[in-house]
């Protein structure tokens, strides 16, 4: 069954899967930063999907870091907040503080429907930020408030989470390719991506 939730994502999501990738990679390209925000095992993807952009996907493939940031790991922030305001501003409020004209939100959430996440889309939207929405099927709320939103046609919750971790791979992958080209960075430069240092042996001191 899962196999099969991938293979019907890949028919029917593939135009919404190439729009997130090209949100991500103008962003990046004109120097903006992806914030991704998420619950429980959303949350792990947010922060799995921020370390293979900042770090990298491949070994093979040399390029420098990304600006991603998950806002699932600052601990102190997140208690701090819930506890003197409410659980569902944890990610609305980070946004407020750090985000940009031009950077994008990458919103996660198998229902759909999760208030901190349609709230940090709406409020990424009034600071003039790009949105991505990655869901289960219909999309739930997250469908109509996402720029572009990638739902998954399942609705089992594990079956969701399984294909939407295949989905950010894609993603990444394609990010990469529109940045670097096939063959990663140090093989024309990376001057387009700023702050990138690479050297010809294929290695970055950082």
């Amino acid at each position: 069954e899962s196999a099969a939730v991938k293979a019907c994502t890949a028919d029917l999501c593939l135009p919404s899967i190439l729009g997130a990738a090209d949100l991500i990679a103008k962003s990046f390209r004109n120097g903006g930063k992806l914030l991704l925000c998420g619950n429980g095992g959303s949350a792990a993807d947010c922060q799995h999907m921020a370390a293979e952009f900042t770090s990298r996907l491949s070994a093979d493939f040399v390029r420098p870091g990304l600006p991603a940031i998950a806002l699932t790991t600052d601990t102190s922030f997140l208690t701090a907040y819930a506890n003197d305001f409410d659980f569902e501003g944890i990610f609305a409020r980070q946004i407020q503080a750090i985000g940009k004209p031009g950077d994008v939100i990458f919103g996660i959430s198998t229902s759909g429907n999760s208030k901190n996440v349609i709230r940090a889309l709406e409020i990424a939207k009034s600071v003039g930020m790009s949105s991505i929405g990655l869901s289960g099927a219909g999309g739930g709320l997250l469908h109509a408030v996402a720029d572009v939103c990638v739902c998954v046609p399942s609705n089992n919750t594990q079956h969701i989470q399984e294909t939407h971790l295949a989905v950010e791979h894609i993603v990444c992958h394609l990010v990469e390719r529109a940045l670097f080209g096939d063959t990663g960075a140090v093989d024309w430069g990376i001057s387009n991506v700023p702050g990138g240092h690479g050297t010809k042996s294929g290695k970055y001191p950082y």
